[in-house]
């Protein structure tokens, strides 16, 4: 059977009544702010993501886990929190990410935390850097009920990988998604749905094909070509493929670049899904780094009150209004992965 239909099925699997009503009241209250022009919001979000932790062992250049330059506090989530809040949502929640910086598996407590949401029938991912899927964690990852596994590998030859991947060694991402694909045979399990993630930046662009050939040897289940969030894009840089359909820049006349992308005064992430800190700190998604736009703080409040509540609803309309009176917007591209 395709792995992509296996894995599809799996996420079906986790569909109730409850949150298929949801779902459809999140997507017609976002038609209706669009058409509108309004800030209509009538279910909860489908879709969220959790930071575990801001630790990360890689010095990535484009990340700010990486460059360790955060302006917000770093640390560890709580379990208690998390679990609050998951029992808050389980009901209408059905995909859950356990990613937004840093490295997932420096939590101590990361795959009990992964274990207390699948319990609940939600679909469940992670990315992550594969340097501590040893044979141990692989085999409790594949217990733990994780549905999605996306592993970073930017390179088919350490000297390509260590190029944006500092500090890291492309044996151990080989030797990680080894273990976890010898577990998954050994426990007879379908999960989680093993992905390699191959970030396109000018320095291994010619290993694409490579990376597809290296996946397939494996027994890897899919490959995502995902482009390169570039902080400083405007006058260039060494990072930016040469091919065009894997960046999100277009080169001008004057030799600047520019995003190439349509720019929209909507955004459907702001109505089905959000991100939540390791402290609690609810932003509205995932090119909010450093939580400048803060929806509201879980340790003080319920999640419902904070989704419906002003800051949100303001903030749904400034985007409808005018979406480049928002930063963070002004780097973001819609479509930003190509499966292969």
């Amino acid at each position: 059977m395709n792995k992509n239909f296996t894995d599809g099925l799996n996420f079906a699997s986790k569909l109730t009544i409850k949150r298929i009503w949801n779902g459809l009241k999140v997507v017609s209250s976002f038609y209706v702010s669009k058409i509108w022009g309004s800030s209509s919001q009538w279910g909860l979000p489908f879709s969220i993501s959790f930071e575990p932790t801001t630790s990360c062992n890689l010095r990535c250049p484009e990340c700010p886990s990486g460059l360790r330059s955060f302006t917000r506090p770093t640390g560890m989530l709580e379990g208690d929190l998390f679990k609050r809040t998951i029992d808050e949502l389980s009901d209408t929640l059905l995909y859950l990410i356990f990613y937004f910086q840093g490295e997932p598996y420096l939590h101590p407590q990361f795959l009990d935390l992964v274990g207390y949401a699948s319990k609940k029938n939600i679909y469940t991912a992670t990315s992550t850097n594969a340097h501590y899927l040893t044979d141990t964690y692989a085999k409790k990852t594949v217990e733990s009920g994780l549905d999605r596994l996306i592993i970073s590998i930017d390179g088919t030859t350490q000297e390509t990988y260590e190029q944006y991947r500092i500090g890291g060694k492309l044996e151990k991402v080989i030797e990680g998604t080894r273990n976890i694909l010898k577990w998954k045979k050994a426990l007879k399990s379908s999960t989680p749905h093993v992905v390699f993630q191959f970030l396109v930046v000018k320095p291994n662009e010619h290993q694409i094909a490579e990376v597809q050939q290296l996946a397939k040897d494996l027994g890897v289940d899919e490959v995502g070509l995902k482009t390169a969030q570039i902080y400083d894009y405007e006058q260039g840089s060494d990072l930016i493929p040469t091919i065009e359909k894997y960046t999100r820049y277009k080169k001008q006349s004057d030799g600047t670049y520019k995003i190439k992308n349509k720019f929209i005064n909507h955004c459907w992430k702001m109505w089905h899904s959000c991100v939540i800190t390791w402290d609690g700190l609810v932003v509205p998604c995932c090119f909010d780094k450093d939580a400048h736009y803060r929806m509201g703080d879980m340790k003080i409040q319920t999640f419902t009150d904070l989704w419906f509540g002003k800051n949100y609803q303001n903030f749904r309309k400034t985007l409808i209004r005018s979406r480049s009176e928002i930063e963070m917007c002004k780097n973001c591209t819609e479509g930003t992965q190509v499966w292969a």
